[in-house]
């Protein structure tokens, strides 16, 4: 395995760490609509369960409403059904054709939590990066032992992939302290 390889490999699983984080707080509530917070549900519809995307439309058009649309009208009562059942809190109102989620404003205490899963989120995923730049770090070693790298070579391969650890620590301490600011704002 050559440096460029090792170094690739350790910044493709980097960037979908970071991009996974971005995922997963993008689900979590801040006070206002968001169609993200409902993205996660599963509809049984057609006879399997499918993302909530792929029959309706989600959006916020309010920063107190979410509105979804069913592509097909007839998958209403599942999309409700999905809602309810899921641990959103959320009791939507059907019209027969849309459903309207009145988000209420969250407490003190619910936005305490709800930055407690934030840094919970964060720290997972640094952890994560620390555990694929100490499996680069390992690469690099068995490269070196099997005689593929000089020592130099794998010195300057692992401080290449400290500087991405570093690179990609801080992107999740941002993403993590913009989602808390989101939270917090009243």
């Amino acid at each position: 395995m050559s440096a460029d390889d090792i170094l690739l490999d350790v910044e493709e699983r980097m960037e979908k760490t970071v991009e996974r984080l971005k995922h997963d707080l993008a689900g979590i509530r801040t006070g206002r609509a968001n169609p993200g917070l409902v993205d996660s549900l599963r509809v049984e519809a057609y006879g399997s369960q499918v993302p909530l995307k792929q029959v309706a439309n989600v959006g916020a058009p309010e920063p107190t409403q979410i509105v979804i649309r069913p592509f097909d009208p007839t998958t209403i009562k599942d999309i409700e059904k999905s809602i309810l059942a899921s641990d959103l809190g959320f009791n939507p109102q059907n019209d027969g054709r849309i459903l309207r989620i009145n988000v209420p404003p969250l407490s003190t205490d619910v936005r305490r939590k709800m930055v407690a899963r934030i840094k919970d989120l964060a720290e997972e995923a640094r952890i994560s990066i620390r555990n694929i730049r100490r499996d680069g770090n390992k690469a690099a070693d068995s490269a070196e032992k099997a005689k593929q790298f000089s020592e130099d070579q794998r010195d300057d391969t692992k401080n290449e992939i400290q500087e991405m650890t570093k690179k990609y620590e801080d992107l999740v301490n941002e993403a993590g302290k913009a989602r808390e600011a989101e939270v917090m704002e009243h």
